[in-house]
């Protein structure tokens, strides 16, 4: 039987298929994957080259039309500076938001669709937004900046560079300059204060306004609180105050051609109102301030007139007779003793002391301080009247507790500008001293500072910061348009003088020597009528006037620009 043989059905022949890889040993494999880690490896270099080396060092944010806000990545500053760049309006160091060991390497716009925006969420730890406005009839142009906090209790702070520039405005300081670049002030509150009680604090004129000589304005929010600081011959800082609140740091800055067209853009948007003129009869008057201390009406009131007696001996002609607070107490309750000794028909000698004071022109200083010994405060609580007085509750529903304070070294209270019952309480107690003693001039003082933050205590929202004493100055102008402040801010506009900030009887920078300044700086923040201090003047012979810093008298003049 013949040997069987398997066939293959399929006509294709038989052969052993392999892929091209198969083909391939283990060397080309290798030599493959450690190309392609290569090449990976030379893209991400390549991608963090571009990133951080080869970018720009500036990014340009906005335009204007001669003017462009600049990211500068490497000192973390926003620059504004002319479009060609051969001039730089002002440098802001923003290094202290987020971390400033991390060089941020670019800034990406938000807001790319509105070309007069940006917005950008920085390092996760503030937001900021800046709108460009330009103003063709004055040609300026106006940066808005609002940093907001995303989380709580973070510190915002942005510093403004004094290379290259002279800054004027803000605050009014003991040892006044101008410009203010050669001033040193701790990080503080920027609300008014009495350089009496802190020499270091801001006082007297005080305003949200900065000019620089490059030709920039800054203008800061008045509605949020605010810090400030100022490095001598480097930089100003504002600075928020880190809150459960997460309150914005937010300001303006406008350019300008030049400095006098910033300066006028930054007067219109500070004066919301029209201006009114004080009594311009007060400028053709010299002040005589009193400084003897004494004990009892009828020592003021000889002291007076005998006063009066001098200035008629050396025919210095009509003048305004300025008391203090004290002499001002002394001299109401002489009248009021008078008052009852006419209902009583006793003590004929206290009749002929009044009608010289009615003669007289004199100036009494008030303030909104009552003391805690005084048959008034003890009446307001008696009386249910406790809220006349800056209080705060005991409890969440509690009652009224006043706020002590000290003021003149007494334990006093002080009036609740907020309440109106209590304006009209002490525009009646003005009203009276008016009829009683005849006088034409009030000064009213104790209005710097804030209560509440400086016993460390919340003040309620009505009187945050400033709040105060810009309420004053509007029971100040319903007094009357002869009503001199010791102190003001938002207030220009109004017809009141302001008292310039006492100064030393010397040619000091704190003396004589800060009077120009001191005037220059009132001025320029809207305040051009005012009082500088009194200057030591003997009245006996011209020639004891070297020696005249014994003297009870002294003479105050006005200054006006």
């Amino acid at each position: 039987m013949p040997h069987a043989r398997n066939r293959n059905p399929s006509p294709i022949p038989e052969v052993t298929w392999d892929t091209g890889l198969k083909e391939m040993n283990e060397t080309w494999k290798g030599a493959i994957a450690c190309l392609g880690v290569a090449v990976f490896f030379v893209m991400t270099i390549g991608i963090i080259y571009w990133q951080v080396v080869d970018q720009p060092n500036k990014n340009w944010i906005l335009r204007g039309t001669f003017s462009g806000l600049i990211w500068e990545r490497k000192t973390h500053s926003l620059l504004i500076q002319t479009l060609t760049e051969d001039k730089t309006y002002v440098e802001i160091d923003v290094g202290n938001v987020g971390n400033p060991d991390i060089e941020i390497p670019f800034v990406r716009n938000l807001c790319w669709l509105n070309k007069t925006e940006f917005c950008y969420t920085w390092d996760s730890v503030a937001e900021v937004k800046i709108s460009l406005e330009a103003n063709e009839d004055t040609e300026t142009e106006c940066y808005s900046m609002t940093w907001a906090p995303v989380h709580c209790h973070v510190e915002l702070k942005d510093c403004f560079s004094m290379a290259n520039i002279s800054w004027y405005g803000g605050a009014s300081v003991r040892g006044q300059t101008w410009p203010i670049n050669d001033q040193n002030a701790t990080m503080q509150p920027f609300i008014v204060s009495d350089l009496k009680d802190n020499p270091s604090g801001f006082g007297s004129a005080l305003e949200r306004y900065f000019l620089g000589s490059s030709g920039v304005a800054v203008l800061v929010s008045p509605d949020i609180p605010l810090q400030l600081g100022l490095d001598s011959r480097q930089q100003f800082c504002l600075q928020s105050l880190p809150s459960m609140e997460r309150l914005p740091l937010q300001y303006t800055v406008c350019v300008a051609h030049n400095v006098k067209a910033a300066h006028q853009e930054a007067v219109q948007q500070l004066s919301e109102h029209s201006r009114e003129l004080p009594n311009m009869k007060a400028l053709r008057l010299p002040f005589w301030k009193l400084l003897a201390n004494m004990d009892s009406g009828p020592k003021v009131e000889r002291e007076m007139r005998t006063f009066s007696n001098r200035l008629k001996r050396h025919q210095l002609g009509e003048g305004v007779i300025s008391l203090n607070e004290h002499s001002t107490t002394l001299l109401s309750d002489m009248d009021h003793d008078y008052l009852n000794s006419r209902k009583r028909g006793m003590s004929k000698r206290l009749t002929r002391d009044l009608p010289l004071v009615k003669l007289l022109n004199i100036s009494i200083t008030m303030s909104p301080f009552l003391g805690v010994d005084t048959t008034q405060f003890h009446t307001s609580l008696i009386d249910g009247t406790e809220a006349y007085w800056l209080s705060l509750p005991s409890a969440p529903q509690g009652q009224l507790i006043p706020v002590m304070s000290q003021w003149r070294g007494k334990f006093c209270v002080k009036l609740n500008i907020t309440n109106p019952g209590a304006v009209s309480w002490f525009l009646d107690r003005v009203g009276a001293l008016q009829t009683h003693l005849g006088m034409e001039y009030i000064m009213l003082e104790g209005g710097e500072g804030n209560l509440f933050e400086e016993q460390a205590l919340r003040p309620p929202q009505a009187l945050g910061g400033d709040k105060y004493i810009s309420l004053l100055a509007d029971l100040a102008t319903r007094i009357g348009d002869s009503t001199i402040m010791t102190a003001g801010t938002r207030s220009s506009y109004k017809p009141l003088f302001v008292r310039m900030t006492p100064l030393q009887s010397d040619w000091s920078p704190m003396g004589l020597k800060a009077i120009i300044p001191n005037l220059l700086h009132h001025t320029l923040l809207g305040y051009n009528f005012l009082i500088p201090d009194a200057v030591a003047l003997c009245l006996e012979t011209w020639s004891q006037m070297r020696s005249c810093s014994s003297a009870g008298w002294r003479l105050q003049p006005f200054f006006l620009l």
